[in-house]
């Protein structure tokens, strides 16, 4: 699980790159909302989160931690296609999506905080 949360990390990092070279070549910085969550919940949280589940692989094989990785993984891109969309079409039907896509992301990251806090254990 963690190496693959690695490399779903990068994809995110790839897509943050791009979206803000775009937003750099067109002049146009109505995204900036898609590009800083799709960095920070994608390319950084996933990242450190896979770095957490490789350095302590007691804490990724659970329960929470599989709902916190398909959680955080519907979730995102949700909402971020529903971001992306009411921003470029001005229409506020995408506002569920948004919503919907961001409450998985938070239950998926708040199952990451309380596996944390649950049963990372200092080393004897």
């Amino acid at each position: 699980m963690a190496i693959r949360l690695i490399k779903i990390s990068v994809v995110y990092f790839a897509v943050g790159v791009l979206l803000g070279y775009y937003m750099s070549i067109v002049h146009s910085y109505d995204l900036t909302s898609v590009h800083v969550h799709v960095n920070l919940l994608g390319w950084t949280a996933l990242m450190l989160a896979g770095i957490v589940y490789h350095l302590f692989p007691s804490l990724a094989h659970n329960g929470m931690a599989k709902a916190h990785v398909w959680l955080h993984n519907i979730g995102l891109p949700i909402m971020m296609l529903s971001l992306f969309l009411l921003i470029t079409t001005k229409s506020s039907s995408y506002t569920a999506g948004v919503a919907t896509g961001a409450t998985l992301t938070v239950l998926g990251i708040l199952l990451f905080v309380i596996n944390i806090l649950k049963n990372l254990k200092a080393s004897r």
